[in-house]
């Protein structure tokens, strides 16, 4: 399976979740759109991979009923006994979660950075980031046949 862990990172920190591959085309092609947060990002996202914003907005719920500013035991347990492709979404908050941002999944780890324009391929065996591609649509239940490009403006740096 092409599970990727992606992390985001806006003014307001980082959220880090595990999604299908199919899924970063998608966010690329929100990138090229200058998003100014994690939810303008996936607002954007939408149209193409339908799904994913409101599966983060769940988990960003969880994760705040379960987790307290200086409180974190629930998110150190999951993050400990969970099989990394299984971690839930997350805020990243202190050391562990910072490191378990970095984590790659199955297929890798991807880490875009809204505040700098940058976009890290920490491990990518899913398909290589390149300025412009394509990608499939994923209506919610599964891909299509109908397909989308990106370009990724000047300003956005690829970082291997």
């Amino acid at each position: 399976m092409n599970l990727m862990r992606m992390t985001i990172i806006d003014r307001s920190g980082g959220v880090s979740f595990v999604a299908h591959g199919e899924a970063l085309p998608a966010l690329l092609k929100a990138c090229a759109t200058d998003p100014r947060d994690l939810d303008e990002l996936l607002e954007r996202t939408e149209p193409y991979y339908r799904g994913l914003r409101e599966r983060v907005a769940n988990g960003l719920v969880i994760f705040d009923e379960r987790n307290t500013t200086g409180s974190y035991e629930a998110i150190h347990s999951a993050l400990q006994y969970a099989r990394p492709e299984e971690s839930p979404l997350f805020r990243v908050v202190d050391e562990v979660t910072r490191e378990a941002s970095l984590r790659p999944v199955k297929a890798g780890a991807v880490v875009i950075n809204l505040l700098d324009r940058r976009i890290i391929q920490l491990q990518n065996g899913y398909k290589e980031i390149t300025r412009t591609g394509r990608g499939r649509i994923f209506d919610g239940e599964r891909m299509t046949s109908s397909t989308f490009t990106y370009r990724l403006p000047n300003a956005w740096a690829l970082v291997p």
